[in-house]
């Protein structure tokens, strides 16, 4: 049987991309006030705007033919942010919010800390151990350019892994091979666990690292949903000899005020109290984000 083709983006306007992303970091903080163990919060909040156009619109997928052989495959690299991606994968329809907060980080549950392709269909890739899953998307975007087939191979890289010297590896090798179907993302919050990460390592000058690999390198504001949007729209074709990387300039905490580039919410847990006053922030800074977008709007009529 011929499977049926997919389309490459849903017709959502930035401001139903901006509303999704916000129904998802409220999803997220609600989780965190009802599991008891820590979650990455710091990072699932960074991610949260880029995970939410992955889904929501840039992505070939159908939530109701997950093994559809054109669909394009999502690697997150960062996989410690892995409730961030269930959760936008629940809102998009692959499975239920009420299933991820119900047995999230329990033994034996599909929804662990780090994602497991064997337990939870849907997901492409495990990872979790930081700097191995570009060199899994560059070996999916080899194998799929083997066969000839039109796809595309996500990854969702920190900027912290990208320390690593097996990303370098596989952004050479993708390079060499002339993988124009991979596209990586970097969610670049400039942090990492326990310190800044020019603290540790010296990335300066990012772009330049990338471009010097031979990658089509594309410099957003990770946070604005318009700039996210027009990076994937500008994407070169799958069948094109370069690899892209969109640098997305974000913040680790992003819309709650008192998380927003604080160290010690690389991850934790919120009770009660906690979660009224990250929720009251968030809604908060939402609406003053909104108010912003709907002056921009007229000011451009």
């Amino acid at each position: 049987m011929t499977a049926q083709p997919l389309t490459a983006a849903r017709e959502l306007s930035v401001a139903e991309l901006e509303d999704l992303s916000h129904e998802l970091r409220t999803k997220l903080l609600e989780l965190c006030g009802t599991y008891e163990g820590a979650v990455h919060i710091g990072g699932d909040l960074s991610a949260a705007d880029i995970l939410t156009v992955l889904f929501e619109y840039g992505m070939s997928v159908d939530p109701d033919d997950i093994a559809n052989p054109q669909r394009d495959r999502f690697v997150l690299s960062k996989g410690h942010a892995a409730v961030c991606m269930y959760i936008a994968m629940a809102i998009r329809g692959f499975f239920s919010y009420e299933g991820i907060v119900d047995s999230y980080g329990q033994l034996d549950s599909a929804y662990g800390m780090h994602p497991c392709k064997v337990q939870l269909p849907g997901v492409e890739a495990s990872t979790g151990s930081l700097g191995h899953g570009l060199p899994l998307a560059v070996g999916m975007a080899l194998s799929a350019r083997g066969r000839g087939e039109q796809h595309r191979v996500f990854c969702l890289l920190g900027d912290g892994e990208t320390g690593e010297g097996s990303v370098w590896e596989a952004a050479m090798a993708a390079r060499s091979n002339k993988l124009g179907n991979l596209v990586a993302f970097v969610d670049r919050n400039r942090q990492l666990m326990t310190s800044m990460a020019e603290e540790r390592v010296v990335f300066e000058p990012y772009p330049d690292k990338w471009a010097a690999f031979g990658w089509n390198v594309v410099h957003v504001d990770g946070h604005d949903m318009a700039a996210l949007v027009r990076a994937v729209d500008e994407l070169p074709a799958p069948s094109s000899d370069r690899p892209t990387v969109v640098i997305a300039e974000t913040v680790k905490g992003k819309g709650v005020d008192f998380m927003e580039r604080n160290l010690a919410w690389h991850a934790g847990s919120l009770g009660k109290a906690d979660l009224e006053r990250a929720l009251t922030a968030l809604n908060t800074a939402y609406a003053a984000s909104r108010g912003t977008s709907t002056r921009a709007a007229k000011e451009n009529v």
